[in-house]
């Protein structure tokens, strides 16, 4: 799909998209709900380089990725997206809550740094922001 093809397709869809990229299936199945609950279609995929090939592919507005993942870690995925150009939000959602892990996450791309056990409704309010966010830069374009 070429570029334009890409920009044809993200302007007419009907809602935004997001891809969930967790190993835990309950912490999937978790943030597949809240996503789709703020209103965003959503592919899940359990590992980094299902992730990688999904996003590549759909270029969504929003991922959430974890950064323990088997094969490809989370932060591979997000240098992946921001090497190939993506303007995607990228938040993390991992079990490493050290200091040093945090700043790693934004450094290589992330747009936000979220630790579990996260909080659903702090979890939801970070998507809203990010859903605001993108609906002002579109609009002013």
């Amino acid at each position: 799909m070429t570029a334009n093809e890409q920009l044809h397709a993200v302007a007419f869809r009907s809602c935004p998209t997001a891809v969930v990229i967790e190993d835990d299936a309950q912490v999937r199945a978790l943030l597949t709900q809240t996503l789709e609950a703020a209103g965003y279609a959503t592919d899940a995929c359990p590992n980094g380089v299902e992730g990688i090939e999904t996003i590549l592919a759909t270029s969504p507005d929003l991922v959430t990725v974890d950064i323990d993942l088997p094969g490809i870690d989370g932060l591979e995925v997000v240098r992946r997206v921001r090497a190939a150009g993506l303007a995607t939000h990228i938040i993390v959602v991992s079990a490493q809550d050290d200091e040093p892990a945090t700043l790693l996450g934004f450094t290589t791309g992330a747009d936000d740094y979220v630790t579990k056990p996260f909080r659903i409704r702090e979890l939801r309010a970070r998507i809203d922001a990010v859903s605001r966010r993108a609906a002002r830069a579109h609009q002013s374009r």
